[in-house]
């Protein structure tokens, strides 16, 4: 091949060296048993680990019980919830020598809620599946919903613990990359918004004030994994006047590179009932290029990004470093592969499908290795 598309060429994430541009985003799947990932995880993150993608990240992963989004997320916050998302990543790495990240997340005012297909809904401390939960300050997510208690001294330095011990964890579970999650309107975007972050002491009001608690946060886990990449997932507006805006986040992107923060990846919204989101293709693809515009680390666009040369042409003008994908995928477990088909590249695939390349597209599949070499077995781990 003469060309090789932008979006298959490598790139480096701090001491991470990734096959291509393609990142396969966190999706939660609301399927773990009090915070145990099931048999569902391994077959779905399984899947996708076959896709051809440069990065598989795992779905948002409370570190405390109290800050899962829905009594049925994951979580990685005490020995069985280890075991059980360790045994599902031996198994996995088996067969998939893809490398796997982790989003970890405390969901703040928008834990103790119902799984999606069943509404969604904020269950009341008391009841069963629900407990009071906690934010920067005592300001529901919406009207009618119960008040979080704001958060003291004491709650937010077990918070910033309970993300350094996690992060520890996934470590030592043999997980690649650890990203953070300040967006969607989980707890630390609502220390960043002055929409839910009224706060009085030095964790709220300026723009410094509202970014030390995440900062804080970043600096533990930064401390506890200084061998792994670490990124964080941003909101680039809340879409609601008088809310986060892409200044701020310029502005905490810079600060994060700065901390030795090694890519930031820009989503949006998630904060407030009230916002009004201008949906359509590549829509949050400008908050990514604002972004880019301010730091020198790699930046990571997504959001209705489903076409080959939509893609490619994020990449290939710069407007960022990487795409990801979430529904796309789900979807199309297989778009890489379709994509290199599409644009004239090559890509990984397992030894056991390499048959299923069609007559046209010979050079497309390129046999690839479980990546287990000098891992240790899960039987072998002091927990």
């Amino acid at each position: 091949m003469t060309h090789r598309p932008a979006i298959f060429e490598p790139i480096r994430v701090g001491p991470l060296e990734l096959s291509n541009r393609i990142i396969i985003a966190p999706m939660c799947q609301y399927s773990a048993e009090h915070g145990c990932m099931t048999d569902w995880h391994l077959i779905h993150l399984g899947h996708l680990s076959l896709s051809g993608a440069a990065l598989l990240t795992i779905e948002a992963t409370a570190v405390l019980p109290d800050g899962r989004i829905t009594w049925a997320d994951v979580g990685l916050y005490d020995d069985k919830t280890e075991i059980a998302m360790g045994s599902t990543i031996d198994r996995i790495r088996r067969w998939s020598g893809i490398p796997i990240g982790i989003q970890l997340n405390h969901a703040g005012r928008k834990a103790s809620t119902e799984v999606p297909w069943i509404g969604g809904a904020q269950i009341a401390p008391g009841a069963p599946d629900g407990w009071q939960t906690d934010a920067p300050s005592a300001i529901p997510y919406a009207a009618g919903q119960v008040s979080p208690r704001m958060l003291d001294r004491d709650g937010l330095r077990a918070i910033r613990d309970a993300f350094a011990a996690t992060a520890k964890r996934a470590r030592r579970i043999g997980v690649d990359l650890i990203q953070l999650h300040c967006a969607h309107g989980y707890l630390l975007h609502q220390f960043l918004s002055p929409l839910s972050n009224r706060r009085d002491d030095r964790y709220g009001g300026s723009l410094e004030n509202r970014m030390r608690f995440p900062l804080e946060v970043f600096e533990a886990v930064r401390e506890a994994v200084p061998d792994r990449p670490v990124t964080v997932r941003i909101s680039g507006t809340d879409w609601v006047d008088e809310g986060w805006d892409i200044e701020q986040t310029c502005s905490f992107a810079a600060k994060l590179e700065r901390a030795g923060c090694d890519a930031v990846h820009i989503s949006s919204g998630g904060l407030d009932p009230g916002q009004k989101i201008p949906v359509g293709p590549s829509y949050q693809v400008p908050l990514a290029r604002a972004v880019k515009a301010s730091v020198g680390i790699p930046v990571v666009a997504v959001g209705l990004i489903t076409g080959f040369d939509q893609a490619e042409a994020i990449v290939a003008t710069r407007e960022a470093d990487m795409i990801a994908l979430a529904r796309t995928m789900l979807y199309d477990p297989r778009w890489p592969w379709h994509a290199a088909a599409e644009l004239g590249a090559q890509v990984q695939a397992p030894n056991q499908y390499l048959r299923s390349q069609p007559r046209r597209f010979r050079d497309l599949l390129v046999g690839s290795s479980p990546k287990i070499s000098g891992r240790p077995s899960l039987a072998d781990r002091r927990l």
